[in-house]
């Protein structure tokens, strides 16, 4: 019978609440430059992914010019609202403590603000030193692309079939589906919208849950069973 030989979590929206966070700063800053988009909507859209794509993806849309400072200006505020306002996600440590197999962290977010929402919230001591930024690799290699998690398995040294991600948004299922591992989908962040389930399980997610809590028992099912990959 199969089992995993990593866990591999996202960080963003799966261990920290801080995807809502960045939803009402950008939310704003994209309000401000002509674009009125509300905070439901940029969590619905654009969780999972960088800032500097979210630009990308909202000037060929809407064809406005978005001026390059925002790129600045979003990281400074951001960063001031994550290190004063970021919560751990309910269940986490539970889950964590549970867990015996080897884990790490694969995220978007750079590797300095992983560092600050992680001894915030108490989580670092739990992934450490295994904790990867997409962004580390380059920004063209960032999440739905499957650098990150291909990095990550080459660092552990298993194969991605033995590997189990556990993501909060499409662009991270679509990530881990193109590395050839698992994926469990998690909507129980703040940012968590009517279709978010459905959406994960249509972009690949062979289960979602609303609780980490209910991790634990998730991935022993799961590792007990090969799957049709």
């Amino acid at each position: 019978m199969s089992s995993f030989d990593l866990i591999i979590f996202d960080c963003d929206g799966v261990l920290v609440d801080s995807e809502i966070i960045a939803a009402q700063v950008e939310s704003r800053l994209l309000t401000e430059a002509g674009y009125p988009i509300s905070v439901e909507e940029m969590g619905e859209r654009f969780a999972g992914m960088t800032w500097k794509n979210i630009l990308l993806a909202v000037e060929k849309e809407a064809d406005i010019p978005l001026s390059a400072s925002l790129l600045d200006k979003s990281e400074t505020l951001l960063d001031a609202r994550l290190a004063r306002d970021v919560k751990i996600i309910d269940g986490v440590k539970f889950a964590l403590a549970r867990l015996t197999t080897q884990r790490c962290i694969c995220s978007n977010s750079s590797t300095h603000r992983l560092d600050v929402m992680l001894e915030k919230v108490g989580l670092k001591p739990y992934f450490a030193p295994h904790i990867y930024s997409a962004k580390d690799l380059g920004p063209d290699r960032v999440k739905p692309k499957p650098d990150i998690f291909l990095h990550a398995a080459e660092q552990f040294k298993v194969s991605p079939e033995k590997c189990l991600v556990i993501e909060d948004s499409t662009h991270g299922v679509h990530g881990a589906r193109a590395a050839g591992m698992r994926v469990v989908g998690f909507t129980g962040a703040s940012h968590t919208y009517p279709s978010h389930a459905d959406r994960l399980t249509d972009a690949g997610a062979e289960t979602v849950i609303s609780r980490m809590m209910d991790l634990p028992a998730v991935i022993a099912a799961l590792g007990e069973w090969a799957g049709a990959f």
